[in-house]
């Protein structure tokens, strides 16, 4: 590759869990709280259960890829390399629908909630405030984001912790269910499986995080070794926090069905728990965790563009282009600043699912892809390995596609609709299909 389209490799690990966790955002446990708690009739921490091992399967294959391919692009790149062309272009394709809208979730959350807390000043005012934040940081460089998220992180965890420190307080003081143990937050005898399922396949957007890492493999430093270990730590450690924050919420909230706005439900928790005071404090962390989300998600997807512009499926003169000053994607970024305006025409729960759909559609072909590069490839087919490269990503398979058929039809709806303009301009940008879509040849050669 030319220097001038090259990164610079100065990620290790701490900065890149800390990316995949501020992408995640500690506290998006709470963007579809109450939406997820009245579908799945209050119980949440049991979808959530589900998705964790879902994703866990899933964190498995990416890391199993990375090592094979450790360039920027994710699940684009994998699909490119180990199945063809025309599957990775359709892999990029979709995953644009989850990465382009998953900064618009935090612009829109940011707007809705500081919007509730301040009426006189209008919604589109605080979404376009934190664009042009976002967009000033990511132009910076990937540094400066990691520096911004360390911070912001930390905020998060404090909120978090006195969060459980008040819900745990109030149990035990008479309010809520009056207990810390109890089996309905995992299943409720008036509830069924399939409404667990259909908030579990929601809830998959709150682990964006750990396969966002991946867009960062030319930029840190060993990606092969340093890369696999950041996804299940980012994994582990956001499924077991909002499992537990989730248990307690439904503990000291158990009246899921009484949220004034489902949309906010938990500034109705944190009033009842800790007063004024401790909403406001749960307002600020809350906001700042979707600033820092933004940031790590704005950062991917300009990244992911930049990975299409540089194969040339996406004009390369642009979404190619590397800032000579900041060594950052910079018209990729400005890009996905004018798309996150959409932001404000979208509810919470419709992009949400959306997000969902793509993932898990992504989450599939990378399982696939594990598949097609060890076991029929490489041909990897010893017993151990049979397990590894065949069994282990089919169970992937299963539990995706089991979600995915959960979600909504409004996602659906989209989805085919992406998918079909998808064909469309691939019909075009290989003349009637008669041309492959273009590929980048790395000078490293992949294991």
């Amino acid at each position: 590759m030319k220097k001038d389209t090259e990164f610079k490799q100065v990620l290790t690990l701490f900065p890149v869990v800390l990316f995949g966790l501020a992408y995640m955002v500690p506290m998006t446990v709470f963007t579809t709280y109450g939406i997820v708690s009245q579908l799945t009739l209050g119980m949440l921490p049991a979808a959530y259960a589900i998705t964790l091992l879902t994703m866990l399967f899933t964190a498995y294959s990416y890391g199993n890829m990375v090592k094979a391919y450790p360039y920027t692009g994710s699940a684009y790149t994998y699909a490119q390399k180990s199945l063809n062309s025309h599957a990775g272009f359709f892999t990029g394709w979709i995953l644009l629908l989850d990465y382009l809208f998953l900064p618009m979730i935090n612009y829109l959350v940011i707007g809705i909630y500081l919007n509730a807390e301040f009426p006189s000043v209008p919604n589109w005012v605080w979404v376009l405030l934190a664009i042009l934040i976002v967009t000033f940081i990511n132009v910076r460089g990937i540094k400066v984001v990691t520096n911004v998220n360390f911070f912001l992180i930390a905020f998060q965890i404090i909120v978090i912790a006195f969060f459980l420190i008040l819900s745990v307080k109030t149990i035990l003081t008479g309010g809520g269910t009056g207990t810390l143990f109890s089996t309905l937050p995992f299943f409720n005898p008036e509830g069924s499986p399939s409404l667990v399922f259909a908030g579990a396949a929601i809830l998959c957007l709150s682990f964006l995080g750990f396969d966002a890492v991946t867009t960062l493999s030319e930029e840190t430093v060993d990606a092969k070794r340093t890369i696999p270990k950041a996804i299940f730590l980012v994994t582990i450690i956001g499924g077991v926090l909002f499992i537990i924050v989730s248990y307690v919420g439904q503990m000291v909230y158990p009246n899921y069905m009484s949220f004034e706005d489902p949309d906010s439900a938990p500034l109705q928790i944190a009033v009842f728990i800790g007063g004024n005071l401790f909403k406001a404090m749960f307002l600020a962390g809350y906001v700042l965790g979707c600033f820092a989300s933004a940031a790590s998600s704005h950062a991917s997807v300009s990244r992911l563009l930049f990975a299409m512009g540089r194969d040339t499926i996406l004009p390369k003169k642009i979404f190619g282009y590397i800032s000579p000053k900041y060594r950052t994607p910079l018209y990729s970024t400005v890009i996905v600043s004018f798309l996150a305006l959409s932001s404000l025409v979208f509810s919470l729960d419709t992009v949400a699912s959306f997000i969902s759909f793509g993932a898990l559609a992504a989450f599939t072909i990378v399982h696939i892809s594990v598949i097609s590069h060890y076991f029929v490839k490489h041909k990897r087919r010893s017993l151990k390995e049979s397990i590894l490269y065949l069994v282990i990503p089919f169970i992937g398979i299963v539990l995706c596609l089991w979600l995915w058929t959960s979600l909504s039809r409004d996602a659906f709806i989209l989805g085919i609709g992406w998918f079909i303009i998808g064909v469309v301009y691939l019909a075009y940008l290989t003349k009637m299909f008669k041309n492959k879509p273009p590929e980048l040849n790395f000078d490293e050669k992949a294991s």
